[in-house]
């Protein structure tokens, strides 16, 4: 039924449900996982551990911050998807809106399910713009799994 599925991972619980339920699909389908992340502040303050003297609200990261975050959450993706007895194909990083980048990995790599949490790190931004899980379910170029 499915043989490429794309997992859009923020670090945040949702993501991990999202992972989770990805590989068991996986296991069931004997499919494919690829990784998408797309940072945001929000998930570079998450995965650096909030340190001290890191503000979301006043301080933007930087480019090395940004990159250092995004190989952190990817990484911690990875062993939660190995740990389920599942290996991860190929992983990406993009730049940009998270809605229009993880439904153009799944063009690029011609998925056949997208997988998400359905809430991630960006519940204010969510609020006013709309969430990204939503985004991704109107304008896919495939099925949508969504997990709370």
């Amino acid at each position: 039924m499915f043989s490429k599925i794309l997992i859009g991972v923020d670090g945040s619980d949702p993501a991990l449900h999202a992972l989770k339920a990805a590989c068991e699909l996986a296991k069931a389908c004997d499919a494919a996982i690829y990784l998408v992340h797309v940072p945001h502040p929000e998930t570079v303050a998450f995965a650096t551990g909030a340190v001290a003297g890191y503000h979301v609200a006043t301080t933007m990261p930087d480019e090395k911050a940004v990159r250092a975050a995004a190989a952190k959450i990817i990484a911690s993706a990875t062993q939660v998807v190995t740990e389920a007895g599942c290996a991860v194909t190929q992983s990406f990083t993009k730049r940009g809106d998270p809605g229009d980048e993880v439904i153009a990995t799944a063009k690029e790599i011609g998925a056949d399910v997208i997988v998400t949490g359905r809430r991630g790190l960006g519940n204010i931004a969510g609020l006013i713009l709309g969430s990204t899980s939503q985004r991704i379910s109107h304008h896919a170029p495939c099925a949508v799994l969504t997990v709370p």
